[in-house]
């Protein structure tokens, strides 16, 4: 197994690297903050009514996003290269593992919350403008995005930093008005007698796969670690304070829907965010919140669009039979894994299917996660002397925190809905085979 020297990433010139802390920061939030938040408690609610356990959802989560993004920073600064889960684990333990988390994310891992942004994207615009078919709108808007990102990084940036900036801006309005608003709903978030039970049962830990897939993203800057101005120090950054930012959100939002809006009219519902908007806003509080969301999804797409190509571009850099995919354009862009990402997009979108795609893909990222945290104690064991410019505060207990909520997950997500992992589980597999049929790596070597 051929090793990247330490440096390697480090090395690229100055005018290679557009990426600043405030934008890795933002592509952090941006990618985190889509579908999950404004779709997931009213899945939530069909088990668990009680105030407290259900912010525990989000706070549990959140440490667990937390603790990853730790980890995702010491791997970062230590193997300092874009490729995310493939770079990461080819060199912590074999490269056909990484190609199989490579697999992963290429197929699935950012083409499909794609495509479930895009297909909620059609139904709020269509809801909120009364305006073309929802199907319709969700091709659009891909296609609008990611020509976008043919153009320069730069162009990139600004767009990313706009529409982030205008998300959160939004979200806060709608946290500040929630807090206003009364009546409030007859509902405690302090914990009471029997709230345990709820926490340690097989219903938390499914609904924490849904909030966990609410907080998937929060590892998105190390993705673009070799277009990061100083990444030693501005990835593990943007990942700690990306995702501290984005707890706060998810906990204040939720409380927020909590409080003012019935949590019968919420239960079994996907659109608890139109729900909540009518109690905070009154009649035209749907339209409101229907708006806010499908600003936050253009941004949410734009950093995916943005990151899962350079994950395929170094799949194609390191093996021979996938080079037309580590090619660039004259602006810096994989042009050739933009396309494949957005070609793997319409074909999800044309399932129609949210439910499916979301129970399909929560089994095989959750796998690729927990391996490379891991990964942070199985690289500290065996190269300790490789060049750390940041290391995981408390450590080892970060990694091993996440590990046994991952792990805990997996479980019940294997039990609850087996088809569905089953299928994950066979992707990952695909992914694994494919490497020994795509050719020898490529060293890296100067």
């Amino acid at each position: 197994m051929n090793k990247l020297t330490d440096a390697s990433a480090s090395n690229l010139p100055r005018s290679q690297r557009t990426v600043g802390f405030s934008t890795a920061c933002g592509i952090v939030i941006a990618n985190i903050i889509g579908t999950g938040v404004f779709t997931s408690l009213g899945f939530q609610l069909t088990d668990i009514q009680a105030g407290f356990p259900l912010l525990m959802l989000w706070i549990i989560g959140g440490i667990a996003a937390l603790c990853g993004a730790l980890c995702y920073g010491e791997l970062s600064a230590a193997l300092p290269r874009s490729g995310g889960e493939y770079h990461f684990l080819s060199e912590i333990y074999h490269p056909a593992i990484g190609f199989m988390a490579g697999f992963v994310s290429a197929t699935v891992g950012f083409a499909a919350p794609i495509a479930l942004a895009a297909m909620a994207f059609g139904k709020y615009f269509h809801g909120v403008f009364n305006f073309g078919s929802p199907v319709a709108l969700s091709f659009a808007l891909v296609w609008i995005v990611a020509l976008f990102h043919f153009g320069n990084l730069r162009l990139g940036s600004t767009f990313q930093n706009v529409w982030t900036i205008v998300k959160l801006l939004l979200i806060a309005t709608l946290i500040g008005a929630g807090f206003i608003v009364e009546p409030k709903q007859p509902i405690s978030f302090l914990p009471a007698t029997g709230d345990t039970t709820p926490i340690f049962s097989g219903a938390f830990a499914v609904s924490l796969v849904y909030v966990m897939y609410s907080y998937s993203g929060w590892n998105a800057s190390s993705y673009i670690i070799s277009e990061v101005k100083q990444p030693e120090r501005n990835v593990p950054r943007s990942l700690l304070v990306g995702t501290l930012i984005v707890i706060a959100a998810y906990v204040l939002l939720n409380g927020v829907f909590l409080a003012t809006t019935p949590e019968s009219e919420m239960r079994n519902q996907l659109e608890v965010g139109l729900i909540a908007g009518k109690h905070i806003f009154g009649e035209n509080g749907g339209r409101f919140v229907g708006a806010v969301i499908c600003l936050g999804l253009v941004s949410a797409i734009s950093s995916m669009t943005w990151i899962g190509p350079r994950v395929t571009m170094s799949m194609g850099e390191d093996h021979w039979l996938l080079r037309f995919l580590g090619r660039k354009n004259p602006q810096g862009v994989p042009a050739n894994a933009v396309i494949l990402q957005l070609l793997i997009v319409n074909l999800l979108l044309l399932t129609g299917s949210f439910q499916g795609v979301v129970e399909y893909i929560q089994f095989a990222l959750l796998l690729c996660s927990l391996l490379t945290v891991v990964g942070v104690i199985v690289l500290r064991a065996t190269r300790p002397n490789i060049s750390r410019p940041y290391r995981v505060w408390f450590y080892p207990i970060p990694p091993l925190i996440f590990a046994v909520i991952t792990i805990w997950m997996m479980i019940y997500l294997l039990r609850s809905q087996t088809v569905e992992s089953m299928a994950g589980i066979v992707t990952a597999l695909v992914g694994f085979l494919l490497y020994f049929c795509a050719g020898k790596r490529v060293s890296h070597r100067q």
